[in-house]
């Protein structure tokens, strides 16, 4: 049973919820009006905080309406009409009134609330908010609005600051093209343990829809709303907005699933057909205590049982972990920066045990300039587990370039899905048997892997021609960029190694 006969028809069958022109004027006007917030007081994080709160309200409201006609989950009178019908201090104390009612909600409507206080004092700006806020039909922008705004906050406020969000976002048209090739089916089960604002569960819930909805049973639709996803992450803001869009989805809202954790902590006490994930970037794992009236940063290590190699780097712990959460056949695919394909000794023996022990297929190297922050390079690895056995897993790897010769940022040139389109048609996903090699898309055999200098597969061979041909240079604010980024990979690396030295 599968419809994916048209996996390229991206743009017009599977990704109609490509972002709007209208919602990046929005994220703008809200941003604007947070620079009004500020001037009286109210932090940035407060802002994007309360957002959330009344953007939830106001699509819950949206939800009752045509053509979604849904029951109310929010009690009448703390519902976004009752905060329509109130002005000046009566608005600010019914709005006090919604936060604190909600909080006290069972399941998923308390959850989303917990702790919520209202941080807009000035009962005038609140009722700007309100009225900014039902001015827009939100529910019809995107399978994941929210998530959008929130993201397009951070960006704004990385710029406005002038230093990094401190969270990196996958792009959506990359979220996308994974789901695409990963071909996420009805009755699986879907997992995502870092999970930020739930792009790849939202997207993976969107691709099943649209590809099997109208064929699903009661109990396989059943089965998707209450128990195909699952996912965790460390950040209480973000787990309240994946939580958040999950449950405007219809997804969820019988009961959580999204846990506020650190997945890293112990070993999974459940297993997934499927992993989707984007880990933080952040290359080393630490903590700050006081120890005689002194900060003294550690690394954090993670020892555990199902891990090859004990390591105080984030990414290979993560790496791990997704290993160890996948069912026997589950599959994976995970977004990894450059250090793991070619760091030595923890990562030489993560790379190895991986290839032995998984069929470890394919490798998308990704450009520079499509992440908010600066020096980042990054690769997407796909995986399937595989049952035990004294012969490798992997017979060979495929590594498709998307980073020679390609120059995105992210303002002009912004990573689209047609960028992705050719590595969507070289995967192959109704038969990876059948691929062919390409100039970006080349294969390498278990035996070629092992035999390189610390199995790394920091593999690019395309010659960059703008090295060999000066009329093929790219556009001068475009080698800025890569400048900036690299000026900025080389002073994480100096910032890394001083916080090492501090800690010895």
């Amino acid at each position: 049973m599968t419809k994916t006969e048209d996996l390229l028809d991206c743009e017009s069958k599977y990704s109609k919820h490509e972002l709007e022109e209208s919602a990046i004027n929005l994220v703008a006007k809200v941003w604007s009006y947070c620079d009004v917030l500020r001037d009286v007081g109210v932090g940035y994080g407060d802002y994007v905080e309360q957002i959330t709160y009344l953007l939830f309200l106001k699509m819950a409201d949206e939800m009752t309406k045509p053509p979604e006609n849904r029951p109310a989950v929010i009690p009448k009178g703390f519902d976004w009409q009752s905060l329509l019908a109130e002005d000046g201090t009566a608005l600010e104390k019914q709005y006090r009134h919604v936060l604190e009612r909600l909080a006290t909600e069972p399941g998923v409507i308390g959850l989303i609330y917990r702790k919520s206080q209202n941080k807009i004092r000035s009962p005038a700006h609140l009722r700007q908010l309100v009225e900014l806020m039902n001015e827009q039909q939100w529910s019809g922008l995107g399978i994941d609005v929210k998530g959008e705004i929130y993201e397009g906050l951070l960006e704004k406020n990385a710029e406005d600051v002038k230093t990094g969000a401190g969270q990196y976002f996958t792009p959506r048209a990359l979220i996308k093209a994974i789901v695409c090739v990963m071909v996420p089916e009805p009755g699986q089960t879907i997992h995502d343990p870092a999970c930020g604002t739930g792009g790849f569960l939202l997207t993976a819930y969107d691709y099943i829809e649209n590809v099997y909805g109208a064929e699903m049973n009661v109990k396989e639709k059943k089965f998707l709303k209450e128990s195909t996803f699952s996912a965790i992450d460390i950040v209480p803001d973000v787990v309240r907005l994946c939580m958040m869009n999950l449950f405007l989805h219809g997804v969820g809202d019988k009961k959580p699933l999204v846990q506020e954790n650190d997945s890293l902590l112990s070993q999974p006490s459940n297993h997934y057909d499927m992993v989707l994930t984007n880990p933080p970037f952040g290359k080393k794992s630490s903590y700050t205590s006081i120890v005689d009236g002194k900060k003294v940063t550690e690394s954090q290590q993670y020892e555990r049982q199902d891990f090859w190699a004990s390591t105080s780097n984030k990414q290979l712990n993560f790496l791990q972990h997704v290993r160890s959460a996948l069912n026997i056949n589950g599959t994976a695919a995970v977004v990894v920066p450059d250090n793991v394909l070619f760091e030595g000794g923890a990562g030489e023996t993560v790379r190895k045990k991986l290839l032995e022990t998984c069929d470890v297929h394919t490798l998308l190297r990704l450009p520079t300039g499509i992440f908010y922050a600066g020096g980042v390079k990054a690769n997407v690895l796909f995986f399937d587990n595989r049952p035990a056995s004294e012969e490798p897993q992997t017979t060979k790897v495929w590594i498709y370039d998307l980073r020679t010769n390609k120059h995105f940022t992210m303002k002009e040139n912004t990573l689209k899905i047609r960028d992705l389109l050719d590595f969507v048609k070289c995967y192959n996903p109704k038969n990876r048997e059948k691929r062919k090699e390409t100039e970006r898309f080349r294969s390498y055999t278990y035996d070629e892997l092992i035999k390189r200098d610390k199995t790394s597969l920091d593999i690019l061979e395309l010659k960059d021609e703008s090295l060999i041909d000066l009329e093929n240079l790219p556009e001068p604010h475009v080698i800025a960029d890569e400048i900036a980024d690299n000026l900025q990979s080389a002073l994480d690396s100096v910032n890394e190694l001083r916080e090492n030295l501090k800690s010895e």
